[in-house]
């Protein structure tokens, strides 16, 4: 196969928006085709994600009350957001080096740890500087959780049921939020203790993953690319300079693509921070919705996006992973004015269909990272690329309350409302238009083999070509997409 130059990669981006042609079998009869030790990587990973959620979330859901309490306003609250966004990247770098080199388990297990002490830290603070604090080795904990979760779940799948799985485990995220939102009702102000139970609760449900995490082994797809590397080394310390090696060989080989992947997890990132954590403070302050409304409408929205990630996740097994997330894009800006400006219960209708588009298109990049990533740096590359995009992106709700801020309503009351709405939606316009760019003149790896055993079988040269279409897995031959 000839190398593509970077002429003919250009003339091809329209073309291989084709639809590959390739009917997704019955989605019952794909996820039947798992084995009970896939289905059990698979539950661990969307347990490990889901909770990741949850423990994000408890921050957004209660920054009215963390403002009264530290006596700060909302957009210092939001700083706490930012923290844990802008420190994730050396999490996911630090998580993903070691479980590309010991193993999915343990740092799977550790990063849960982190999660329960630093939960119930948060808890415990009684000043704004501790609760910064405590959120800020939050995010170092969170940043490692996405790439193993993403390994675990999809890398001994079945290429049929990639697409699904894929849906299906991004929308752990929204299964955290929805989780979140339940029990903030539940637990916050309903006790003496104000905000604190629903961060203690949060530190209790790791415990069950932990449990869970230390009775299943390590991946088969890890385990069949160590033992090849055992072929080729003598002894443990030859094992290490053959891992070593294939890791930085990888990243200088694959640095093109790991820009690209970070830029494209910087718009995801904006996009799903931007349309979701400020929204029930806009909810509450600009729209006047009282506790059960604001949890009615965000537990809505959320099946709204668990339907639409698996759907659309499903679907872009037929119509392709870049097309997908194009068409969502698209969808999710048309439904701007409704989701930002309807000041009645029809915003709950919206909600649902914002969030079924703009989590449509989230639930494509699990395996779309997955297939564009080497198999030897897969945790690394896709855990940093996903927490590098979050640190660009990490300002979207304190950028969203402070200029929301400006916009004060006029109006009756001593409580001060903005017009959050209104900032949101020129946010994520922008937001959208960036992403449907950036996917279009990305490449994609289609039905990929996920058994390569070596970066330096698997990286292909970079001088003027994005991919070898026969080692990526994927042939781009006059705008077909063809796996090999």
């Amino acid at each position: 196969m000839a190398k593509m130059s970077v002429g003919r990669y250009i003339a091809t981006r329209v073309t291989t928006l084709k639809p590959p042609g390739h009917v997704p079998p019955n989605p019952f009869t794909t996820l039947r085709s798992l084995n009970w030790r896939q289905w059990q990587f698979f539950l661990i990973a969307f347990a490990g994600w889901t909770w990741d959620a949850f423990d994000f979330f408890t921050v957004s859901l209660t920054v009215t009350a963390l403002a009264k309490d530290f006596g700060k306003t909302k957009a210092d609250i939001t700083w706490g957001i930012t923290l844990v966004l802008m420190l994730r990247s050396i999490g996911a770098i630090t998580f993903g080096l070691a479980a590309d080199k010991w193993g999915r388990k343990w740092p799977f297990i550790i990063n849960n740890v982190l999660f329960i002490v630093l939960e119930l830290g948060t808890g415990f603070c009684q000043t704004y500087e501790q609760f910064l604090g405590v959120r800020a080795l939050f995010g170092i904990a969170m940043g490692g959780i996405y790439g193993n979760c993403a390994a675990t779940a999809l890398e001994d799948a079945p290429i049929e049921a990639r697409g699904i799985l894929s849906g299906m485990l991004q929308q752990g995220y929204a299964f955290g939020y929805l989780l979140a939102t339940v029990f903030a009702r539940g637990l916050v102000d309903t006790t003496p203790h104000g905000w604190r139970p629903l961060f203690w609760f949060g530190a209790c449900p790791p415990v069950l993953i932990i449990v869970f995490r230390m009775y299943l082994p390590e991946t088969d797809s890890y385990l069949e690319r160590q033992a090849l590397k055992a072929e080729r080394a003598e002894g443990v310390e030859g094992i290490e300079r053959v891992m070593w090696k294939e890791a930085k060989i990888g990243l200088k080989k694959h640095w093109l693509l790991l820009i690209y992947m970070v830029l494209l997890m910087a718009g995801f990132n904006f996009m799903s921070h931007g349309s979701q954590d400020l929204y029930p403070t806009m909810l509450e302050n600009q729209l006047e919705f009282n506790n059960n409304k604001v949890t009615v409408t965000q537990v809505i929205a959320n099946l709204g996006a668990m339907l639409g990630g698996t759907l659309i996740g499903y679907f872009s097994q037929m119509f392709g992973r870049r097309l997908s997330i194009i068409v969502a894009c698209i969808g999710g800006g048309a439904l701007l004015y409704p989701y930002c400006f309807i000041r009645n219960n029809g915003v709950i209708g919206a909600a649902f269909a914002e969030q079924f588009f703009v989590q449509g298109a989230w639930g494509v990049i699990p395996i779309h990272l997955v297939e564009l990533s080497p198999a030897a740096a897969r945790t690394t590359i896709v855990g940093s690329a996903y927490q590098l995009g979050n640190l660009v992106s990490s300002a979207s709700s304190t950028i969203e309350a402070t200029m929301g801020e400006r916009f004060r309503l006029s109006g009756e009351g001593t409580t001060a409302r903005y017009n959050y709405g209104l900032v949101m939606a020129i946010f994520m316009g922008c937001v959208f238009a960036y992403v449907i760019v950036l996917t279009f003149i990305g490449p994609e790896a289609l039905g990929r083999d996920m058994a390569e055993s070596t970066v330096v079988e698997d990286v292909t040269d970079r001088k003027g070509e994005w991919e070898d279409g026969e080692k990526a897995g994927v042939v781009e031959d006059e705008g077909r997409r063809v796996p090999v």
